[in-house]
This record gives structure tokens, sequence and C-alpha cells, in this order.
């Protein structure tokens, strides 16, 4: 059976190995694979791989061997899924690999707001320290997270994997939800999407981009915040209004902003954000720990051996 991995280089970039899929088949490995090399590099193959290579209705049907799509990732939309039901082509994602590690990345932004550790620590090489007059010093106020309220949107795996983190770091809890006849985990408020952005201390978004979610963070939403307020997203990008976020942060409408998704990525495009006051933004590397990217080749393996069974594993289509 061949095989190709169309761009393998951002799940993979040599930290681990391919072996539990080399042990299916022939198995050939690009780096990455711009549009127009995707049909070439697929010719042959009964099986191709896509993390973020575009598989359009046009090269699909110019691709005659193919029996399977795994897509590394959890999203979908690099592949016509319209296409691939006319072509009989099943597509096969992986999700809840990463919902510790987005949990995890989600408090270093929290934890980087409430102390500033980089900072502090840059500051004491430059002899900050060494200058000062008494026996410490701080240039951002500390803050402890012990019974302040964090605000979660989408209570999902992910939601939830931070709403852990956050009890036993002492904070309470309160999140949206679309049934609030449902008895809500252990711990957790329901609140109306209102209350919770006028409450929380800190915000956390988890929902997935809808028509109804696009822009969710807007003047609106932005203006029921405390000035205190700190917001994390972690989950898309056109979530946020990105000039309005900034236009809160630069006029100190909310106290910080930790930001891991944009709407354009990589940004070719300079971003209202890049420039906005106490605003830490990471490369969309909330998925990429190591154990988290291991769990997704794992996950992604355990598909195609379900696939030769007969059986489908976490299809989408």
């Amino acid at each position: 059976m061949r095989m190709v991995i169309l761009d393998g280089y951002t799940v993979n970039p040599g930290d681990t190995d391919w072996s539990g899929l080399e042990a299916l088949g022939d198995l050939t490995i690009y780096e990455r694979s711009p549009e127009e090399t995707v049909v070439e590099r697929s010719q042959e193959a009964e099986v191709v791989f896509t993390n973020k290579s575009i598989l359009s209705g046009d090269s699909l049907r110019q691709l005659p061997q193919l029996k399977y799509i795994g897509v590394l990732a959890t999203g979908y939309n690099v592949v016509d899924i319209p296409a691939t039901k006319e072509l009989g082509i099943p597509v096969c994602n992986v999700s809840g690999y990463s919902n510790q590690s987005v949990a995890q990345l989600v408090f270093a932004h929290i934890l980087n707001h409430a102390n500033h550790v980089a900072l502090h620590s840059e500051g004491v090489h430059q002899g900050k320290w060494s200058e000062s007059i008494d026996f410490c010093y701080w240039d951002t106020p500390q803050i402890e997270l012990d019974g302040q309220i964090l605000g979660i949107v989408g209570l999902g795996a992910i939601g939830k994997a931070t709403a852990r983190i956050a009890q036993a770091m002492g904070m309470q809890v309160i999140a949206t939800t679309r049934d609030p006849s449902k008895t809500p985990p252990q711990g957790i408020r329901w609140v109306s999407k209102e209350q919770l952005f006028a409450e929380s201390d800190v915000i956390s978004l988890h929902c997935p981009l809808t028509p109804e979610t696009q822009h969710m963070i807007n003047p609106e939403s932005l203006s029921l915040m405390k000035p205190s307020a700190f917001l994390v997203n972690t989950g898309r990008g056109p979530l946020v209004n990105e000039q309005a976020l900034a236009d809160a942060l630069n006029e100190g409408r909310i106290a910080g902003a930790g930001i891991d998704v944009l709407d354009q990525e990589p940004p070719r495009y300079e971003s209202p954000l890049f420039g906005a006051k106490n605003c830490s933004i990471t490369p969309h590397i909330a998925w990429a720990t190591l154990a988290a990217r291991q769990r997704l080749i794992d996950s992604t393996v355990e598909n195609l051996e379900a696939f030769l069974r007969g059986e489908t594993r976490n299809r989408v289509n």
C-alpha cells in the first residue's frame, strides 16, 4: 500500500517518528506541499495524509488510486468534503489529542499576566535588582489567582480541562451553556453570556467558530468586561475582532490579553494586536507539545488500522 504525507514537518519536525505508519505500507513523507504539487505527489497513493495542504475537489478527481484521506489535525476544512462524498473516499481526523496541552497554554498566558516572570527575569539580568535600594522590586502588579473568577466560553473537553486547572488554583469557574437545564460539572456555575463577560476576572475562549461566534469579542462584549479583566483566546482567531480588542487594550478598558490564534495564520498583515498594550501573542502553539503530537500520530495510525480492517474511526464525511 502506497501512502503519502503531504506536510509532515509541523506535526513531526524530527523529534518523534512515523514508524507506526511505516509498518503499514510504503510511506513517502514531504515536509510541505504547495497546492500545485499535491496531484503529482499523490498520483500513485492509495492513502494521503494532510495537515494543512489543500485537497481540492479538482485535485481529488485526478487521484484515481486514492482510497483514504487522513487529516493530521482536528479541523478538516482543507479537504473538499462534498467531493470526497461524491468519490466515496473516507476522511478521518483526530480529535482530543491536545486537550491538556491547550489548557496548559491557557494558564501559561494567565500566569504571565499575573506575574510577568519573563519581564522580571529580564530586568534582573539587566541589573535592575542589583541597583534596587530595597531587597526586592516589581515592575507590574502581582496578581493572586485564588478567589478570582474564570469565565469559560465553550465548556467542551478543553474547557473542562482548563476549569480543572483553575479550580486547583482556587479560582471560581463560571461558564455559558445552550441548555441551562443541564446540570453543570461540579464547582462550575452556569451564567448568561452577558453575566460571564461582566463577572469574570479572566475569560477563556474554547467555542467553535460559527457565524454566531465569529467576532464574539467585539466593542459590545468588551464594554461589559471589568477594566481589570484578562482575555485568553486559544480557540480560533476570528472569534476576536482584532481592532476592537486592540482599542480596548490601548485605552485601558481591559487589563490584558493572551492570544495564540489570529485571523490569518501565518499573519501576512500587520495585526492591530501586534502593537497593542499588554497583549502577549504566541504562534498557534497550544496544540504542539511533544506529548500531544505523539498522541496525534498514534491516533492517526489507529484510524488507518481500523480502515484496513474494514471499519471507520473518526470519520468526518
